[in-house]
């Protein structure tokens, strides 16, 4: 009877060590990925910005903007809740193959409406027409993006997939930047580039999933789909609706001011991105793990907030350099100084938004947060950028992540409370 208790305890400590294992290669994986998704651009904005200067820069920004509403559209919140779905299934081969027909089936429906409706507005807009194959090229992400099967290498937790192909990708046509671009005119060669990394990762992303995991595709017939669409809608209003903060602070404030603005702007939101980048991979590493073990989420906490308040404060101190070495205006500096605070509250969304409430199937609670935040912000954005420019759009974006992430902190320490009562 000892040698069999022993035995079970063995088993059970190398299950937990085969787990760690996997949280520690699975956070490497993303970390070289999204260390890349820094390091790089720092290498080629300097240049892109020298050469082709913050006016057309802001070009792409506008477009890029655009295509960001499209872009969590055709996405519906896969990332998370088919993530969350094969993290679950995923010693079931048959439901994994049903599990991938219904995204990519759903994907791609989305993906025929988003053509639609994005050309139509691309077209009927002067500004935007002048520049078509520019949205053209920024477009054509969307489909390697809807190809590429990140869900199901976090939901399985193989992240090292993600990053060898994303990382070898990037490497490629960041060479391929400082080889191409010699002149202004040369500016559209940066979505052209992009469009073509999201390609070949999607393309490369299916092959895998079929020959390696012998996943199959087929159909599932139209009520799936509609299915699909009901049962993911709370998660992907989640994911959608912050747009109206977020992206649409950027688009506003294209509209109402030009293209230069937005291009300082967009550049030192970017730069703060990056520690958003830090605060998702910990965020994303983690999600699959607290699915099937909850245990490990005050730990989770403790570090996702610490580093999400490094960063913050990291972001200020450092802010007049950043400006210095990118030679971009000096109002640079107090953008990046208000942006930074962001970055503490998108960890806190993390926290109890992404891995409390989701976790725990409360998304309805989630979306309605999301919601308040969300229209927040975007009414705000009018006003703000107006009045403000450029420093009105960030005391905007971090006034609504704010909501965002106070929000769900205080329904966590109710929840908190009502549960030990």
């Amino acid at each position: 009877m000892s040698a069999t208790t022993d035995l079970y305890k063995r088993v059970i400590e190398l299950v937990k060590e085969k787990r760690k294992s996997s949280l520690v290669k699975n956070f490497f994986s993303l970390s070289i990925l999204h260390g890349l998704n820094i390091v790089l651009p720092l290498l080629t904005l300097p240049y892109v910005l020298r050469i082709v200067g913050a006016d057309h820069y802001g070009i792409i920004v506008m477009a890029n903007s655009l295509l960001l509403y499209f872009d969590k559209f055709s996405e519906y919140s896969f990332n998370i809740s088919a993530t969350r779905d094969v993290a679950v299934h995923r010693d079931n081969h048959a439901e994994l193959c049903s599990i991938y027909s219904k995204v990519l089936s759903t994907k791609f429906l989305l993906l025929g409406i988003s053509c639609l409706v994005f050309f139509s507005v691309v077209f009927l807009v002067p500004r935007f027409s002048e520049y078509w194959f520019i949205y053209a090229f920024c477009f054509l992400q969307l489909i390697g993006s809807a190809l590429f099967p990140e869900w199901f290498f976090q939901g399985i937790e193989q992240m090292k997939y993600i990053t060898i192909i994303n990382a070898s990708i990037k490497i490629f046509f960041t060479i391929c930047i400082f080889v191409l671009i010699k002149s202004k005119e040369d500016y559209y060669y940066l979505p052209m580039l992009n469009m073509l990394g999201y390609l070949i990762a999607g393309i490369y992303g299916q092959l895998l999933l079929t020959i390696k995991y012998k996943l199959r595709f087929s159909f599932p017939g139209f009520a799936v789909i509609r299915k699909t669409l009901h049962d993911n809608f709370n998660i992907f209003v989640n994911q959608f609706v912050p747009n109206l903060y977020n992206n649409s602070t950027t688009f506003i404030l294209g509209l109402l001011t030009n293209n230069s603005v937005v291009g300082i702007y967009g550049v030192s939101k970017n730069i703060v991105e990056y520690g958003i980048e830090i605060i998702s991979i910990l965020s994303r590493v983690f999600f699959p793990h607290l699915n099937r073990n909850f245990k490990s989420f005050d730990k989770f906490v403790k570090l996702i907030l610490s580093i999400g308040l490094l960063i913050a404060i990291g972001f200020c101190i450092m802010s007049y350099p950043i400006v210095w070495v990118l030679k971009l205006p000096m109002i640079g500096v107090p953008v990046i100084c208000i942006l930074a605070p962001s970055v503490f509250m998108f960890a806190m969304y993390c926290c109890y938004g992404t891995n409390y409430f989701i976790v725990k199937r409360q998304d309805r609670l989630v979306m309605k947060n999301t919601i308040l935040a969300s229209l927040t912000g975007f009414i705000l954005s009018f006003p703000l950028i107006l009045t403000m420019g450029a420093i009105g759009a960030a005391i905007n974006l971090t006034f609504a992540r704010c909501i965002l992430g106070m929000g769900l902190w205080r329904k966590y320490k109710l929840d908190f409370k009502t549960a030990h009562e």
